[in-house]
């Protein structure tokens, strides 16, 4: 393992400030993946096909927004940096958004309809304005190989810390309100959350915008366009890989995040979904560490290939379950978790070196228009977790709050476990022909330094002899 020169080391104190945020923003995640579609259909009275597809177009909307929003920041000259005025301003108006999103009045038909309309596509603009700029301050922060492992696995453990967190908060909340099961008792468990959780998307915003500061912008090029810009991004044969391997993985994933509510009650016809999305996350967290060793250890594609690896096969397993195996559930739910927090924060350290290695074929630093394009591949795999979920139940036949067909049974089997274990599959022989590790990073990293001095260069992975 090489050393880290001073330059690439991050303190403590700095790593914290900016994976902080992650915890806060989380609660954008769980919430509204799993328990507002839930809520909205069951509660307000939205239709669940009606909901799923309101979901699908926020997230077309989103592959809009997404690279705009990276492009936008990318080209920011301010004094306060390309991304810190982005994520102080933007975490307000998301908070915002998110207690307007989870206290709905009690309205009916078309215009609770419109209100979660509004309501859903305004969260997401923010969340974009936030989360684009912000995960584009992670790849500068430090560009040493084994060093973005560490703070990359603090950010997305956070991350999973607050999703757990916010997995657990509907039922903390019902404890602490000691309110009987209903619709308004459900109101109250979205309010007290959006209450709690506003105020913290703020404050850890506004304190890693006081702690990170950006590093000042090395160009040895001038701006591309937008379309040569993406002919560029085309060229970079590690990040397409990346993203295709990682797109297809999530579009597996999110279909049980999605679909974990539904399934437990309905097919494993058990009360406790709660605590077993509490049992995946602690699982993913207490793991997380090893993963880290690993990775520096075995290099970062190969850790990442035995996660995804370890997560599909305990998985399958849940396709064969029925009533009555809650407690064969739970295990399978662990075993699934183990490589849980490798999938997330492993791709994201891989995502800041395929990043480095665009600043080599274009002589500029071009963070948050990649994490524009990774934002559409969660979104979009998001989406399609949601909108084929729900639109597949409400065909299938779903009646919400009652015994379901034998039609809705399979149907959420084979989505909630089987799809997904099929796509990892695919994902993880797409991620075998992922190019870059330690050794091609080092010498990337200095045909990056000859760049800008003007000298001549070679691409690692072309051997093309180049003049900066």
């Amino acid at each position: 393992m090489s050393s880290i020169s001073l330059e690439n080391r991050v303190s403590t104190a700095r790593k914290i400030a900016y994976a902080l945020p992650a915890f806060a923003l989380a609660v954008v995640g769980i919430p509204v993946y799993v328990y507002l579609p839930k809520f909205y259909t069951d509660v307000v009275g939205i239709d669940v096909a009606v909901l799923g597809t309101i979901l699908f177009g926020v997230r077309i909307f989103d592959a809009v927004t997404d690279p705009a929003m990276g492009l936008v920041s990318d080209r920011t000259h301010s004094v306060f940096g390309r991304r810190r005025p982005y994520i102080a301003l933007g975490a307000v108006f998301l908070a915002a958004m998110m207690i307007m999103l989870f206290n709905p009045p009690h309205f009916s038909g078309a215009t609770a309809t419109a209100w979660f309309t509004v309501g859903i596509f305004g969260l997401f603009l923010f969340w974009t304005v936030v989360t684009v700029p912000y995960e584009s301050l992670g790849p500068e922060i430090t560009f040493d190989y084994q060093e973005r492992v560490g703070l990359f696995a603090l950010r997305d453990g956070l991350l999973i810390a607050g999703t757990l967190a916010a997995a657990a908060s509907p039922a903390l909340v019902r404890g602490w309100l000691g309110a009987a099961a209903g619709p308004e008792a459900e109101r109250a468990v979205f309010f007290w959350i959006s209450i709690l959780y506003a105020p913290l998307i703020v404050g850890s915003a506004w304190w890693c915008v006081a702690m990170v500061r950006e590093r000042p912008t090395v160009t040895s090029a001038g701006h591309r366009g937008i379309w040569s810009g993406f002919k560029l991004v085309r060229a970079n044969r590690p990040f397409m890989i990346l993203l295709a391997a990682y797109t297809v993985s999530a579009i597996g994933n999110n279909l049980p995040a999605t679909l974990i509510l539904y399934y437990v009650a309905y097919v494993l016809q058990s009360p406790h979904a709660d605590l077993f999305l509490l049992l995946y996350f602690a699982t993913g967290i207490v793991f997380l560490p090893a993963w880290i060793a690993m990775a520096r250890a075995i290099g970062k594609k190969r850790a990442w290939l035995i996660a995804m690896g370890i997560n599909t096969g305990a998985f399958f397993g849940v396709f064969f379950l029925g009533p009555g195996d809650a407690m064969i559930y739970g295990v399978l739910v662990c075993l699934s978790g183990i490589g849980f927090g490798a999938t997330l924060a492993i791709p994201s350290a891989m995502q800041a070196d395929v990043i480095d290695y665009d600043e080599l074929l274009g002589g500029e630093r071009r963070e948050g228009q990649y994490i524009g394009l990774w934002a559409i591949s969660k979104k979009l795999a998001a989406a399609l977790g949601i909108g084929v979920g729900l639109t597949a139940l409400g065909m299938a036949g779903y009646v919400p709050n009652a015994p379901q067909s034998e039609a809705v049974q399979w149907t959420l089997r084979v989505l909630y476990a089987l799809v997904p274990s099929v796509c990892n599959l695919i994902g993880m022989a797409i991620a075998l022909r992922y190019p870059i590790d330690g050794a091609v990073h080092q010498k990337i990293r200095e045909a990056v330094a000859l760049r800008q001095n003007g000298d001549l260069f070679s691409d690692p992975l072309a051997a093309k002899p180049l003049r900066g």
